[in-house]
């Protein structure tokens, strides 16, 4: 994986048509981002597709990029992401609430997104979300990780939607805090 910094200078020279570096890029980010996809979706044949539609929209949307908003790979997993939730709300023969057992049972794991080797920015954000309550852990989890929507989260906590969008903003803005991004 390339540094953020890297990513940073592909993303400007792919605002400027550059397709090399378009190229790099997708090369240096294409298995983070179709993992991502791919938890969401649980299918292979959607993720893929996902995630030609994602690049497509980093392609004409990489000028908009501010680094002092998000890392680029934080930006790009979003774009990701939101895609592949809105195809799997859209899709109607598996939808994210066929599978609440799955995501459960990911979500109460103690280290979801474990690995062997872990970047230093991933393990400082596992420690600042393991420093959240244990139940905001499991919103943020759900929330963030397995895509789930909030009126999914406010059925699942059994509380009003507004309340659920309350504990997600006061967990992400513990856990920016926390980073130091505040």
């Amino acid at each position: 994986m390339l540094t953020s910094a890297e990513l940073v200078w592909l993303l400007a020279a792919v605002a400027k048509g550059d397709q090399a570096a378009f190229e790099r890029l997708y090369n240096a980010t294409r298995a983070k981002l179709y993992g991502v996809v791919l938890r969401i979706l649980r299918r292979q044949d959607l993720a893929e597709e996902v995630i030609q539609e994602t690049y497509v929209k980093i392609w004409n949307s990489a000028g908009t990029f501010n680094p002092g908003v998000a890392s680029p790979i934080t930006w790009m997993a979003s774009i990701a992401r939101n895609r592949a939730i809105d195809v799997a709300r859209k899709r109607s023969e598996v939808s994210i609430e066929d599978e609440p057992a799955a995501q459960e049972a990911a979500a109460d794991s103690p280290d979801p997104l474990a690995r062997r080797e872990m970047t230093e920015e991933l393990k400082r954000l596992l420690e600042c979300v393991g420093r959240l309550e244990p139940d905001r852990q499991k919103l943020v989890l759900l929330a963030y990780y397995n895509g789930w929507s909030r009126e999914q989260l406010a059925a699942k906590f059994d509380a009003p939607v507004n309340t659920v969008k309350t504990w997600l903003r006061r967990s992400l803005l513990d856990i920016r805090e926390c980073l130091g991004l505040v």
